[in-house]
């Protein structure tokens, strides 16, 4: 998913359950910033105190994709959730549409409610099962299982403008394109290096087919040669609906988060419905959420969406550096973020996936 759907979205359901701007807001931030924190850092404070951070995502063509310890700490726990369905170890790695694994998340970030970081444990947990509604049938390591056909990637439904086909199109070139370049440019790192970019990593051999909400798509994998559809609008209306329970969830768990009344699902999903299977650009598909809330088709009262920023946590994080006391930092959500995916990442490389006879890092 993309940030239509992990931020925009996500705040639109977190409202939608109950929840406070404010908190609708941190929970949203952080189901995005899981994507837009790329890079490993650390901050000093003038007392001796320091933390460190740690990559949730790599950008798409980085050389850090290479590595496939990464692959393990990085994409599966955060954005390819394993399924552990199949008869392989390989195989029980590709990542399923709302499973019992991603379902255990959820249960465990709301297991952890009253912490002070909770809201950004639930944002973070929302991303990761978000995500399993659109990356399903995909591996988060490099793997066979992830190679299709690309000549046989297909679109199914039928409406779109020739604007908007042409715009799918130069999208899915310019994707395969640097792939090719980044094949050539980091070739000589390691020895898998034009698997990894050309489709051996994630839905990369799918291109950004999984990620947009109005697309009815296919593919033949080439390990079985299997057809497969994904029908977009539909998992992420499924998608949608789940997060709002969740979020209803965690609002009961934590009422003094919670600012005004809640919606049902049942009256807000045709508008929800509509937005997703609206053909558009990103931009297009954001307009669209924050038109739904300025007229409070989703939301309470007629309210704007914040706009988000993907330097404003990363700008908090370095401000940091400039404060005495290290105490100083819980009060922040861009540390109280980090403090929220080391728990996930330990919960689920640590104890979920084990418990499935799942060692991936």
């Amino acid at each position: 998913m993309q940030l239509d759907m992990h931020y925009y979205g996500t705040y639109a359901m977190a409202r939608a359950a109950g929840l406070s701007q404010e908190t609708a807001t941190t929970i949203a931030t952080a189901a995005q910033f899981v994507d837009d924190n790329a890079a490993p850092s650390s901050v000093e404070f003038r007392d001796g105190g320091k933390f460190m951070t740690e990559a949730t995502a790599h950008h798409t063509f980085d050389k850090a994709n290479l590595k496939r310890d990464d692959q393990r700490s990085v994409w599966v726990p955060f954005h390819f959730l394993p399924g552990n369905e199949g008869e392989t170890y390989t195989e029980k790695l590709i990542c399923r549409k709302n499973s019992e694994n991603a379902q255990a998340v959820l249960h465990y970030a709301l297991s952890r409610s009253d912490r002070t970081f909770a809201a950004e444990l639930i944002g973070a947990a929302a991303h990761l099962y978000a995500d399993t509604f659109a990356h399903y049938d995909f591996s988060g390591v490099s793997s066979r299982w992830n190679n299709i056909e690309n000549d046989k990637l297909t679109i199914l439904n039928e409406g779109f403008s020739t604007d908007m086909r042409s715009y799918i199109a130069a999208k899915r070139k310019s994707f395969f394109e640097k792939n090719i370049a980044s094949c050539k440019l980091f070739d000589n790192i390691c020895s898998f290096g034009a698997e990894t970019f050309s489709s051996g990593l994630g839905h990369g051999a799918a291109c950004t087919y999984p990620d947009r909400p109005y697309l009815v798509w296919s593919f033949v994998r080439e390990r079985t040669q299997e057809e497969i559809r994904h029908n977009n609008p539909e998992s992420f209306l499924d998608a949608c609906k789940s997060l709002h329970k969740f979020f209803s969830d965690f609002a009961a768990a934590r009422p003094d988060l919670c600012s005004g009344k809640s919606k049902d699902f049942e009256d807000i999903e045709e508008e929800v419905k509509r937005i997703l299977e609206t053909p558009a650009p990103m931009e297009g598909r954001i307009e669209l959420w924050q038109n739904a809330c300025q007229q409070g088709m989703l939301t309470e009262q007629m309210e704007r969406i914040p706009e988000y920023s993907n330097d404003g946590w990363n700008d908090e994080r370095h401000q940091l550096n400039e404060n005495e006391h290290c105490e100083e930092a819980v009060s922040h959500s861009s540390y109280r973020f980090y403090q929220a995916v080391a728990y996930l990442r330990t919960y689920i490389l640590r104890d979920l996936l084990p418990q499935n006879g799942l060692v991936v890092a």
